[in-house]
C-alpha cells in the first residue's frame, strides 16, 4: 500500500533539497528504507509558505491571495510517498524521518 508522509515543520530549517539530501540524518533515513525493503516512490521539499498562493473559486470568480492557507505554527514543508506492506511500517518510517524530531509527519494512505 502507498502512504503519503506529509512533513510539517515551523519552517526554521531553510536548507533546500540539495543540502538536505547530503544531511547525515536524511542519508541514514534513506538507508533505513533500503534495509527494510520500503520503496520511496517520490518526495519533494516545498518552498516556504510565504511563497504560497491561495486560490479559491466562489460564484464563478477566482480569488487569489498570497501566503499560506491556514494560520498555524507548522506548515507542510514537503512530502514523501512510500510503499509499505502495513500502516505500522509507514508509522515507523515516519517516526524515523529527521523532521519528526522537531515537527510533525502526518501519515495518510493513498486511494488505490
Amino acid at each position: 500500500m502507498r502512504y503519503m508522509l506529509m512533513i510539517c515543520d515551523d519552517e526554521s530549517d531553510s536548507r533546500g533539497p540539495h543540502e538536505l539530501v547530503r544531511d547525515p540524518a536524511h542519508v541514514a533515513w534513506i538507508d533505513y528504507l533500503d534495509r527494510r525493503g520500503i520503496t520511496l516512490l517520490d518526495g519533494v521539499r516545498l518552498r516556504p509558505s510565504a511563497d504560497a498562493t491561495k486560490v479559491q473559486s466562489r460564484n464563478g470568480q477566482t480569488l487569489i491571495s498570497d501566503g499560506p492557507f491556514v494560520e498555524t505554527k507548522e506548515q507542510i514543508g514537503g512530502f514523501a510517498l512510500v510503499e509499505c506492506a502495513h500502516l505500522d511500517d509507514a508509522i515507523e518510517v515516519a517516526a524515523r524521518h529527521p523532521f519528526a524530531a522537531h515537527g510533525v509527519v502526518e501519515v495518510r494512505p493513498v486511494w488505490d
